[in-house]
């Protein structure tokens, strides 16, 4: 596999709901001479585009497969129902999953959460083949929704609104790369995406220039001398 080290440009891969804008801006700041490439893919699909090198990283959904593969988390998403507006759950702020209990909740085959227990609700007769198809079945009236907000947000509809659930778990988001990758592009994402600053011992900066504040170079000794003084001498 090329390493992003040896490309001339970082091939970073995320899943739908994550937001890597930030991220894209700060790359482009520190290392303006590679081009950071965004590319989507479904959460299924993220780890092999890392393991086949199609991408030097990617921002996806936890748990994964780890084989292969560095992780480490960056966030936990709260977990909401998309219901209609008029639903009797958006009368509290939020809801809990026994408020469900007798709700048809839907479950897509590219459902992202992963339910440690049974699932809330009463399940459908069908699964939708996407979280898309689903947020239009709930628009029907069809059943609920339980989906990671960010993709609530994606999926936004007008007659459509959402609900955290209290004592649902999260959904966590973590970056990916090959277990064999410590190239000094991957070390500066990490850096990004865990906050450090350009500063940082462990970021490299963008060019050979000395921080800012830095200690002023040393003055060089020596010079002129002064001849030294005949002294006065009394008869």
């Amino acid at each position: 596999m090329t390493g992003p080290s040896d490309s001339a440009v970082f091939r970073l891969g995320y899943v739908p709901g994550v937001t890597p804008g930030k991220w894209a801006r700060m790359w482009s700041e520190r290392r303006p001479r590679v081009p950071l490439e965004l590319v989507t893919t479904t959460p299924d699909e993220a780890a092999t585009l890392i393991r086949r090198g199609a991408v030097d990283a990617a921002v996806l959904r936890l748990p994964v497969d780890r084989s292969g593969l560095h992780t480490i988390p960056l966030y936990t998403e709260t977990t909401v129902a998309v219901v209609p507006k008029d639903h009797v759950v958006t009368a509290t702020e939020e809801a809990t999953v026994a408020d469900l209990a007798d709700e048809i909740v839907l479950h897509p085959q590219d459902d992202v959460l992963d339910w440690p227990g049974e699932r809330p609700g009463r399940p459908a007769a069908f699964a939708p083949a996407t979280t898309a198809e689903a947020v239009e079945l709930v628009a029907t009236g069809v059943g609920l929704l339980l989906v990671p907000q960010s993709l609530a947000r994606l999926h936004h509809r007008r007659d459509l609104t959402y609900r955290p659930l209290a004592d649902a778990p999260g959904s966590g988001v973590g970056l990916a790369w090959p277990d064999a990758e410590n190239s000094e592009l991957m070390e500066e994402f990490i850096g990004i995406v865990r906050g450090r600053t350009v500063n940082s011992s462990r970021t490299p900066r963008p060019d050979a220039t000395p921080a800012p504040g830095g200690p002023a170079p040393a003055r060089k000794k020596g010079g002129r001398h002064r001849p030294a003084r005949r002294g006065t001498h009394r008869r």
